[in-house]
């Protein structure tokens, strides 16, 4: 199975004027010479993480584990990528952007991002922190003077900028119509959301509890427009879309991208396993909050941005601004729940990630950073119902091993059983002996078995699968086509066998039953 080329995200060159001596001019002119030479080198000369063996082999079990789940999960279309810092290490599409007339999903088709939106809210608001036009503890009312909201309990203080953020606010969640109620999905305007706040109640006293709010990012996309004196979308593109080359990422759903490069979105799937499709829709005034469109390619430049921030090397926010960003600025009492400004701060297995999802008609979605080893991954689909944070994080459990063995670090769990010296066992094949072995089998009962080269070693992953890293099994080669499970003790288990027969069809054998290689797999 092919694996797409990585490439790499660019972005411009700084440059500074500084007086030479003669001789320092030879050198810098020799240093510019071997640059230029460089950046001129074909795309796929250049190093590449994904051309390291272990980060291959980590992509190649994710891709298969990716292509079954689409499949088996009745997922209409989905798109993937992984980035490391400035790399986009891969990225793919699967199934259809377009159902009924079968048109693949691939790294550039555009979903609705949903609430990830809110993350370049939450940027545009600190960017105008930093310039002096909004503080955090700045009450709402101070920049929309048409903030109206009837308060049981004002001597709590005033819904403040930062409340938004951390969805404290005690603002109710919705803007008081029901645009998530279909079929029309029905968004409302501006003047709509002004109109009615007044009629809308506070939920609780502010900096009281955790409630997430569409209203509240809404207002903090009002803010950003009233402080900065421009449209929304006119700030963001220029402020933040524009700067990072993020051509295919708008603020609403754009007519002209209907039908074409904007995937079709469809319903969760019913009990009759069928999914309907959902009409066009605009998002409006709650575009701040949950109307961006994007691809999974454009938010890993957001991600590759952020790590150059984190390192720096970026005019677009101060570092420690975006730490600030990152960092938890409210826990739950019941301590599950935490949040950054803007962003989901969560942990999964001791590490902390940041990012967010997205759920809105027809699409769901998630950005997953690891800004510890500049790693992230985006994962978006055209079919609600769909476990989005599972697919990013999952991605992220089987390449980052990988990728930080690759970058030159240490890593003490890098997925994959240590076979104890001794254990029984033949000479270790050439990778193009067990290359021989590999593809998808089906089993007698169902399912397939994919059989894949990981670690020097034969592995076979049961599909379909919620954990790939659970499901593997390692082989261990005994002679000719001859295996054994290794346990987890290291010790040697049951046989495996492949046959090829005289048709040419290859079978593995497994407790004295069978699996067919299927053909192109």
């Amino acid at each position: 199975m092919d694996l797409p080329v990585a490439h790499r995200y660019t972005t411009p060159m700084k440059t500074t004027h500084v007086r030479l001596r003669p001789a320092s001019r030879l050198r810098a002119a020799a240093a510019a010479l071997a640059l230029f030479l460089l950046a001129a080198l074909p795309l796929h000369a250049q190093q590449s993480l994904a051309d390291d063996p272990g980060v291959a082999e980590a992509l190649h079990l994710l891709d298969v584990w990716m292509d079954a789940a689409q499949a088996y999960g009745g997922i209409p279309g989905a798109s993937l990528s992984v980035v490391h810092d400035q790399e986009l290490v891969w990225s793919k599409g699967y199934g259809y952007a377009h159902v009924a007339r079968e048109e693949p999903a691939t790294p550039s088709t555009m979903y609705s991002i949903c609430s990830i939106s809110k993350l370049f809210t939450a940027v545009g608001v600190l960017q105008l922190r930093d310039q002096g036009k909004v503080a955090l503890d700045d009450p709402v009312a101070k920049h929309l003077d048409w903030f109206r909201i009837q308060d049981d309990h004002p001597e709590a203080g005033p819904v403040t900028v930062e409340g938004l953020l951390t969805h404290t606010s005690g603002l109710p969640r919705e803007a008081g119509a029901p645009y998530w109620t279909g079929p029309d999905y029905f968004f409302p305007t501006h003047e709509a959301i002004v109109g009615t706040l007044p009629t809308q109640s506070m939920l609780y006293p502010p900096r009281t509890y955790y409630q997430y709010s569409n209203l509240g990012l809404t207002l903090a996309g009002e803010i950003v427009a009233a402080t900065s004196g421009q449209a929304y979308d006119d700030y963001i593109r220029a402020n933040v879309l524009d700067p990072l080359e993020m051509t295919s990422t708008f603020t609403d759903h754009e007519d002209r991208f209907r039908g074409n490069r904007l995937a079709s979105g469809y319903t969760a799937r019913g009990r009759d396993g069928e999914r309907k499709l959902v009409p066009d829709y605009r998002v409006r005034g709650i575009s701040p909050a949950a109307g961006f469109i994007s691809t999974v390619e454009d938010l890993g430049r957001f991600a590759s941005w952020q790590f150059r921030v984190l390192g720096g090397d970026d005019a677009l926010l101060d570092r420690n601004t975006l730490r600030e960003m990152h960092r938890v600025h409210w826990l739950e009492p019941d301590g599950d729940t935490t949040y950054g400004l803007g962003f989901s701060v969560w942990t999964s297995d001791g590490d902390t990630f940041v990012g967010h999802g997205g759920s809105c008609p027809g699409y769901r979605s998630h950005l997953l950073l690891r800004p510890q080893d500049k790693v992230a991954t985006a994962f978006m689909t055209n079919g609600q119902g769909v476990n989005s944070r599972r697919f990013a994080q999952t991605a992220y459990d089987i390449v980052a091993p990988a990728l930080r063995k690759a970058a030159g670090k240490t890593d003490g769990d890098t997925p994959g059983v240590d076979v104890p010296a001794g254990s029984e066992g033949g000479a270790t094949p050439d990778r193009e002996t067990l290359l021989r072995f590999t593809g998808t089998y089906q089993r007698p009962l169902g399912g397939e078995s994919a059989v894949l080269v990981r670690e020097g070693d034969l592995h076979v992953l049961s599909l379909p699968t919620d954990d790939p890293l659970d499901a593997l099994t390692r082989l261990r080669h005994i002679e000719d086509g001859t295996f054994r499970r290794v346990r987890d003790n290291g010790a040697l288990g049951e046989e495996f066998s492949f046959e090829e027969m005289p048709d040419g069809r290859m079978l593995m054998w497994r407790n004295d039953n069978y699996s067919i290689r299927a053909a192109g797999r």
